[in-house]
């Protein structure tokens, strides 16, 4: 069984590198407060958790910035397949 993703996106940003199911660490910079994080599993029936440091996420739902780094974590799991994608997310001051 294979724990991947199909795809990640957040929000507007750009990651680097683009976006690979076999690639699992991921680095964006933001000037925004917020953003809206969307993890899709490759499988259906395949879990996907959601972190940004120790707070829960929802796929789809809204994630708030801290100025400076933010590690956005997505745990893909299948059976007993698991994956960890890793999003450190560099936020600048606005403006």
């Amino acid at each position: 069984m294979t724990a991947s993703l199909q795809s990640l996106v957040v929000g507007t940003l750009t990651l680097n590198p683009a976006f690979d199911p076999d690639t699992l660490s991921y680095t964006a910079d933001t000037t925004n407060a917020t953003s809206k994080v969307t993890a899709t599993p490759a499988r259906s029936g395949a879990t996907v958790t959601i972190l940004n440091g120790e707070t829960p996420v929802q796929s789809g739902g809204t994630v708030t910035w801290s100025e400076g780094e933010n590690t956005l974590t997505v745990t893909v799991e299948n059976g007993t397949t698991k994956r960890v994608y890793t999003v450190t997310v560099n936020k600048g001051a606005a403006g």
